[in-house]
């Protein structure tokens, strides 16, 4: 199918870009086999578009990127100071979204998404700063989903009544009133729920690496009393001296190596069980909040790469609506013996998004200190790449992925 812009679609820009100050949270997902651009609300088809990717030698990367700048006039700085007005810009080494009068149905740029003049400037009204771009090879579509791991806002405490007069106890003055808390009675009809005005939080799943995992070994040998120095993932000496004495009091290979049996025996000596194998990172207005170990079952298995998006939070109950999509992503084999997976994940399984789902799990500390900061189209991407190199100062996580070779 070939996606263009036409007249029927300007009423529906027209409605969305109202939206545009509270940034309202669409997703753009760009397909290269169609040379396509469509604008969702959640599920909800609101723009399309041709467009027109990188060519051979200058191919439009795949995965999962945010708008990190927008500029109305823009010139590149790599290609003769070339004009790219509306200029959208996915990554800080130069993919952008931006307005072009030369648009065909074929890849012909070097590497940005081209977008014919009227499209472009009707899109630069209806998006914001961190509003989610999707670009892969298939056209993509985002699907509801519900799982018992995806977040929803914290509900509010009961309100309290501190007005209910009690009977005085004996050692009270008979005429003395007591005032106690008590939770108030359910309203016979539903009411709105106030929900604060946040910004979105990002949220990445994926393996634990080696600054993780040393991280988690020196807090460890340190509360175990073994000086293992800072707790900045980083092993230097004091750190390799510390694994040494702790492997040789627990009468193991004392070699100074974080091998898998060492980091068993040091999580069942704090009294910590199983060594986590996953992180999920927070980030929020493009800076990092926290991160913290999160499970993953079996873990030789790709996680595959998926991405959701929460909104639509009703205004009575305070719950939102997920939408899911899954992208292909080839892992290199260095990659998956680096990570022990043994088989690929199927992208194109119906239940893809779902399978991964259901083998994480997010202590529960966690879920509460997320479901606190959840806000309207806040999103979450699993993945096993983990941090790319376009990830960084200023940007929310870029994923991306590796797909069959393509213009």
């Amino acid at each position: 199918m070939r996606f263009t812009f036409g007249l029927g679609l300007a009423s529906a820009l027209s409605a969305s870009v109202a939206f545009a100050g509270e940034q309202a949270p669409l997703q753009i997902v760009v397909s290269r086999d169609q040379q396509s651009l469509v604008v969702y609300d959640g599920n909800t088809v609101v723009a399309t578009s041709n467009v027109s990717t990188g060519k051979a030698g200058h191919s439009t990367p795949t995965g999962i990127f945010s708008i990190l700048e927008k500029r109305r006039f823009h010139k590149s700085n790599i290609y003769s100071n070339a004009p790219m007005p509306f200029m959208q810009r996915l990554t800080w080494s130069g993919i952008a979204l931006h307005a072009s009068n030369h648009v065909p149905s074929y890849p012909a740029s070097h590497g940005c998404v081209r977008l014919p003049d009227a499209f472009a400037k009707q899109l630069f009204k209806m998006t914001g700063r961190g509003l989610h771009v999707l670009i892969s090879d298939r056209q993509l579509t985002p699907v509801a989903i519900s799982d018992p791991l995806l977040f929803q806002p914290k509900e509010k405490e009961p309100a309290l009544l501190s007005d209910a007069t009690l009977r005085p106890s004996v050692s009270q003055i008979p005429t003395q009133s007591v005032e106690v808390a008590t939770i108030e009675p359910a309203p016979e009809k539903p009411v709105a729920v106030e929900m604060e005005k946040l910004p979105p939080i990002r949220m990445l799943i994926t393996h634990r690496g080696t600054r993780e995992i040393t991280m988690d070994i020196q807090s460890l040998l340190n509360e175990l009393g073994y000086a293992a120095g800072l707790a900045d993932g980083y092993a230097g000496m004091q750190t390799t001296d510390a694994i040494k004495a702790f492997q040789s009091a627990e009468k193991l290979t004392v070699d100074g190596k974080p091998t898998p049996a060492f980091i068993e025996a040091l999580y069942a000596r704090a009294g910590k069980g199983k060594p986590p194998n996953g992180q999920l990172l927070v980030r929020r207005e493009f800076e990092p909040l926290f991160e913290t170990p999160v499970r993953i079952d079996r873990p030789e298995i790709a996680l595959g790469t998926h991405f959701f998006q929460f909104q639509d939070i009703d205004a009575t109950t305070g719950k939102g609506e997920w939408f899911a999509m899954t992208l292909d992503n080839t892992l290199s084999g260095p990659m998956k013996k680096r990570l022990g997976i043994t088989t690929d994940e199927d992208p194109a399984a119906f239940n893809a998004a779902q399978r991964t789902l259901d083998r994480i799990t997010v202590p529960d500390e966690t879920r509460q200190r997320i479901e606190e900061l959840l806000a309207e189209g806040s999103s979450l991407t699993i993945s096993d790449m983990g941090l790319g190199q376009e990830t960084g100062a200023g940007t929310d996580f870029v994923t991306v992925t590796r797909s069959r070779s393509k213009s």
